[in-house]
């Protein structure tokens, strides 16, 4: 486990150079390095899941998961493992998406030293954000003909950020914590073999639709979402609800399939975990399997309705979160607010597997904040395409907000 360094963003250190049979050959990421979450297969070393007791019943993996194989077959060089929520779940109120680990601590966020980094892919987003590399892989790599690298690489010299198939909000919500770009490819384009699963259905300019109208928009067109709409959801001032209740419909999906994956394994072993995060696990594994069915009929027709809403070209523009990160150790009790804002916002891409790209946009207070683009289904390259177009732009406009706000302070 590193140190304060490298704002203890590495579980182990070690190069692992690029793989190619042509070592004259340019390769397109020829010179970059980047990090790898313990979640990923890398053959030789344990895939310790953000916990010693999984680390200490597994053994070490045989072979390299395929989204690090094409990042080291692209050029680029692997400097070691990084910190993660345990298990990477992260659903419950004591959780929060805060990238906290008991084992391992958690990373310090360089944009905010008091403030939490976000998880579960805390470690890789701090090591971005702290410049100790080009890029890190959270979750699932994009391997989309490398664009997202060459896109961001043309941006700027050194472009920061985070590219991977998060679940519940794993790479978008510490993105925008540690003020780097963060991407989320469209759910099912990118091979899972080699990554340890936690809810594998998840684990992945035409219209920019204000947050309130969205909600309406959802409740209007997905019917089945009206089996999640009670518990008060009506009646939360802070919140949209029909959003509340997508993210209702998620947390089920995800508790159940976490049970099927790792059920057995928490079981048999009795695993040492965080407060909170045990509490939520056990839940889970103690859980039945009730309105699944009610939970995959709300996933489609939120495909299908945001795919009419944007069609081919649409883009939809929200908050990645609702607010700046929480401070460090904050009482859970108070974060529910937030919590419940959060996993809203990112219920939207979660439940119908629309791509997204999470963009900082400079500070606020001194605290990083950012917007999120979405895209349809399978619209990777066009969304990435236009984060090329814009990116430019909206940094010279940062840069001329954050001059006339210093100028009449």
């Amino acid at each position: 486990m590193a140190g304060e360094s490298d704002y203890g963003a590495f579980m182990e250190k070690f190069i692992l150079q690029p793989s190619s049979s042509s070592p004259d050959q340019e390769l397109p990421l020829k010179g970059l390095t980047f990090a790898v979450k313990d979640i990923f297969d890398m053959v030789g070393y344990v895939t310790g899941f953000g916990n010693p007791d999984w680390a200490r019943t597994h053994l070490a993996a045989t072979t390299t998961a395929p989204a690090v194989l094409a990042v080291l077959n692209g050029g680029a060089t692997c400097v070691g493992k990084t910190v993660m929520d345990e298990m990477a779940y992260r659903l419950g109120l004591n959780i929060l998406i805060n990238g906290e680990n008991k084992h391992y601590g958690t990373p310090k966020n360089p944009c905010a030293p008091d403030r939490v980094p976000g998880g579960s892919s805390s470690g890789s987003a701090v090591a971005v954000g702290g410049m100790l590399v080009d890029f890190s892989l959270g979750e699932l790599c994009l391997y989309y003909k490398l664009v997202f690298l060459f896109l961001l690489h043309k941006l700027d010299q050194k472009v920061l950020f985070v590219t991977g198939t998060d679940t519940g909000g794993s790479v978008r919500v510490p993105a925008s914590y540690c003020g780097i770009l963060g991407l989320r490819p469209s759910h099912g384009v990118v091979s899972t073999s080699g990554v340890i699963p936690m809810a594998q259905s998840f684990d992945t300019v035409d219209h920019i639709v204000k947050y309130a109208c969205l909600g309406d928009y959802v409740k209007d067109n997905v019917p089945t979402l009206k089996h999640f709409m009670g518990d008060g959801l009506e009646n939360q001032e802070y919140n949209a609800a029909p959003l509340a209740a997508l993210s209702s419909a998620m947390r089920l999906l995800q508790r159940s399939e976490f049970k099927n994956n790792h059920g057995e394994w928490v079981s048999t072993v009795k695993p040492d975990l965080g407060p909170g995060i045990s509490e939520r696990v056990w839940e889970a594994v103690r859980s039945t399997d009730e309105n699944l069915d009610v939970c995959h009929l709300v996933k489609t027709e939120l495909r299908a309705a945001l795919t009419a809403l944007l069609g081919d070209y649409g883009i939809l523009a929200i908050p990645t979160v609702p607010g700046p990160p929480p401070k460090l150790q904050t009482e859970p009790s108070t974060l529910e607010t937030f919590r419940a804002r959060a996993f809203s916002l990112l219920s939207v891409a979660g439940v119908s597997g629309f791509c997204q790209v999470s963009i900082p946009l400079g500070t606020y207070d001194n605290l990083p904040v950012s917007v999120s683009l979405l895209a349809k289904h399978g619209s990777d390259g066009f969304l990435l395409n236009l984060v090329e177009t814009l990116y430019g732009t909206l940094k010279e406009q940062i840069e001329i907000a954050q001059e006339l706000s210093y100028l009449s302070s």
